[in-house]
């Protein structure tokens, strides 16, 4: 009798450790197929992170600098050095003693406007006739210009002006030009300077709308230039 206690008692641990082998083996099967979903799951967030990280970043791409440095374009059908500086003048904002009295340059030029402005240009240049400048909404693309064909249907065209050499007084002024408020906003511009028919250089300007710089000193005006 005793003996057949002593084999149902072995006999029960046998049973009992093999049942606890096999739930081992199942919540460890359990726990790594949990671990490979939380793994597959923290790699999708990490991705979706990552591409509405991309996305914010694309959309809060940094805006326009000013600097008052014209970018020349250096291509084999054109030649830039035809422009060798220009001087940039307005009638509402600034004074001789600041960014009005600029010396004719291409890496420091007048950048800022404001809207209903006139503005007159002075370039220095041996053309006596083919300069002109286009006045369009800033692209990002600057490489835009390099082929294009310069007219009033252009994307973002806002106006144009003719330089030609003033026949009475070369160091005079060669042209004018003004943004209506009622046609344009206030924001960044390209002025495209063109040599018959052909962009050669570009300068990123803004202009303000009508009296928003008027209580500016010349200081603050020429900190501005440079944002």
């Amino acid at each position: 009798m005793f003996k057949k206690q002593q084999f149902m008692c072995l006999l029960l641990a046998v049973l009992m450790s093999i049942t606890l082998t096999a739930c081992s083996k199942g919540n460890s099967t359990k726990q790594s197929a949990i671990q490979e979903q939380t793994t597959e799951t923290e790699g999708s967030e990490i991705e979706t992170n990552e591409s509405a990280t991309n996305e914010t970043s694309a959309q809060t791409a940094e805006p326009a600098k000013l600097s008052g440095k014209m970018r020349l374009i250096e291509l084999e059908d054109r030649d830039p050095s035809i422009l060798r500086g220009i001087r940039i003048m307005g009638n509402s904002i600034g004074s001789m003693e600041d960014i009005n009295g600029k010396e004719s340059s291409l890496d420091d030029v007048r950048c800022i406007f404001l809207l209903n402005e006139w503005i007159e240009l002075y370039p220095d240049t041996d053309a006596e006739k083919g300069l002109c400048v286009w006045i369009l909404q800033h692209r990002d693309d600057q490489d835009y210009y390099n082929d294009c064909k310069f007219n009033d249907e252009m994307p973002g065209f806002v106006s144009y002006c003719d330089l030609p050499c003033p026949a009475d007084d070369p160091e005079g002024c060669w042209g004018s030009f003004y943004l209506n408020p009622e046609d344009c906003e206030a924001g960044y511009y390209d002025f495209v300077f063109t040599y018959q028919g052909k962009a050669i250089a570009i300068l990123l300007t803004r202009f303000y709308n009508d009296g928003e710089l008027n209580e500016k000193s010349g200081a603050e005006l020429e900190a501005l230039m440079h944002e």
